[in-house]
């Protein structure tokens, strides 16, 4: 909730009001700070210490917060091996599928701790003077997810050219390779080989369409919620808003589940061959979304 002051009548009826856009609290130099990368600087100071802590460890045996993330790991690792039924391929995906699962899920609860979209400072935005929170959930920052989508369809495709090479990846897109081969075959593999090149170019646009998919989608839930509990706060501070806040928590579990294990697809079907590929993707898919 954002109370808005008037210059001549003081301060107006308090009112719901979330902006899209994060808003900016500091400048470095030329450098605009926004409150949704505080958020996002405080996890990753979290992360930072957890692995600070998890480095630490002097014995063979876990004991206390060691044993809590070795569990962890081990069930994200079985998890992903679900998946990959690979189980090499498994501890190869498990860094960048893990960082994202983690971020994505404290970055969503971070919106929770008390504090987070009321307390801020007072300054003009769009002509009106207004309490800008200095704390917003990085999650519910468009710049933010699509950063996060940007890097992981990135790191599909980097997994794929380490995995099939890089001309057997891109021929996936561009199928000049096929044509090719298809000019000792006949007219008949010609018509196909040229098909399957224009299909190629519309997989391309695929590729934008999943980094726009997975960053809308989550941007989209967790803001919807930052103005569920804004409505919910605005209407009473006590017993109405606790429901809505265990279901943000569930919220936020979802979304992390889902953009991780997608991300976890998508890296399993880059480094399938060429060859394969159609025949396994639905199959990957469904594999993903039943862990989702």
């Amino acid at each position: 909730m954002r109370n808005f002051m008037n210059k001549d009548r003081g301060i107006k009826t308090a009112f719901v009001s979330i902006p899209l856009a994060a808003e900016p609290i500091f400048e470095i130099g030329h450098f605009t700070v926004t409150n949704s990368m505080l958020n996002a600087y405080i996890a990753v100071g979290f992360f930072i210490l957890v692995a600070i802590i998890a480095s630490r460890r002097k014995s063979l045996v876990p004991k206390g917060i060691h044993n809590i993330i070795e569990t962890v790991i081990e069930f994200a690792l079985l998890e992903i091996e679900k998946v990959t039924q690979d189980k090499k391929n498994a501890r190869k995906f498990l860094p960048l599928i893990a960082t994202i699962f983690f971020f994505v899920l404290v970055s969503n609860w971070m919106g929770q701790i008390p504090g987070t979209g009321s307390i801020g400072i007072w300054g003009y935005m769009h002509e009106e003077l207004e309490l800008i929170p200095l704390l917003r959930p990085a999650t519910a920052d468009l710049n933010m997810t699509l950063a996060i989508a940007f890097v992981a369809i990135l790191s599909t495709h980097l997994a794929g050219m380490k995995s099939q090479g890089i001309f057997n990846h891109f021929s996936k897109f561009f199928n000049l390779k096929g044509i090719w081969l298809s000019l000792k075959k006949g007219p008949m593999a010609i018509i196909v080989a040229v098909v399957e090149f224009f299909i190629g170019l519309i997989e391309i646009i695929g590729e934008f369409a999943k980094t726009l998919s997975l960053s809308l989608r989550l941007f989209g839930n967790i803001f919807a919620g930052e103005v569920l509990m804004t409505v919910m706060l605005s209407l009473m501070s006590y017993i109405i808003p606790i429901p809505f806040i265990f279901l943000e928590l569930l919220v936020g579990i979802i979304q992390a589940t889902v953009f991780a294990m997608l991300t976890l697809a998508f890296m399993v079907v880059a480094t399938m061959s060429h060859g394969n590929h159609e025949e396994e993707h639905s199959e990957t898919h469904k594999q993903a979304e039943a862990h989702a």
